[in-house]
């Protein structure tokens, strides 16, 4: 049984006064989206205390919604549920960090040769668009673009790919990740170090070729994990 299926019945709005406050399943989703969405963007951080009035107020949901998402959350490994204390983002260790990105890379490495195989025109014609998109946002500095367009590229490739057991599993871990992703992009040189990784992979699914799409998610990878391991506090993420 998922978390969503605990509602018998999806109520979607409720009126208080003037404003309409998502709940039941609907507002569920929502509040788990734009929690993530927030992390994404540093405007939630590790450790920061989540108050379910101050997000219902803030992304217009009830607070049952909140409540669920929250759960939701924790069960990601996103959140942590403190019984009489509340949530907080769950911090992660830059070790953890490391760990989960090397997890990672095992299972794109796999996306990436079947998707050289079997992505179609239009997805190859996609991930060119994408490279394109990447190296003008680079070129104009727009980091949360570029951020964007490497997730979009990452997805592409694995739905691509056909694995939609790597998929699941992919999906969980990046979930546990949003909140470092974007500051990445931001240390100095690395957007336009990363640029020319991500070339590399649309290259060589686009040329169909299996191992050196796999060699060049390693290596896009692999040095993730170096940057991981250059962050400065070793206390977490």
């Amino acid at each position: 049984m998922t978390g969503e299926d605990v509602h018998v019945t999806d109520v979607t709005e409720t009126t208080t006064a003037d404003h309409v406050h998502l709940t039941g399943a609907k507002g569920r989703r929502h509040v788990r989206d734009q929690i993530k969405r927030a992390l994404r963007h540093g405007d939630l951080v590790p450790g920061q205390r989540l108050v379910e009035q101050d997000l219902a107020d803030t992304y217009n949901a009830t607070r049952s919604a909140v409540r669920d998402a929250l759960v939701d959350l924790s069960a990601e490994d996103i959140v942590v549920l403190v019984p009489q204390r509340g949530a907080r983002v769950r911090v992660i260790s830059v070790e953890e960090a490391m760990q989960t990105t090397e997890c990672r890379a095992a299972l794109e490495r796999l996306c990436a040769r079947k998707a050289a195989l079997m992505a179609s025109d239009k997805q190859l014609d996609e991930l060119r668009e994408i490279g394109e998109k990447m190296t003008e946002a680079v070129e104009a500095g727009e980091f949360e673009a570029y951020s964007a367009l490497n997730r979009r590229m990452h997805n592409l490739v694995v739905d691509a790919s056909g694995q939609k057991v790597a998929k699941r599993q992919l999906d969980r871990l990046s979930n546990q990740m949003v909140r470092y992703q974007f500051h990445l992009a931001l240390r100095p040189g690395r957007s336009a170090e990363s640029l020319l990784q991500h070339l590399d992979i649309i290259n060589a699914v686009r040329a169909r070729d299996p191992e050196a799409a796999a060699a060049a998610i390693t290596a896009h990878l692999d040095s993730v994990i170096e940057q991981i391991k250059a962050t400065p506090s070793r206390t977490g993420l």
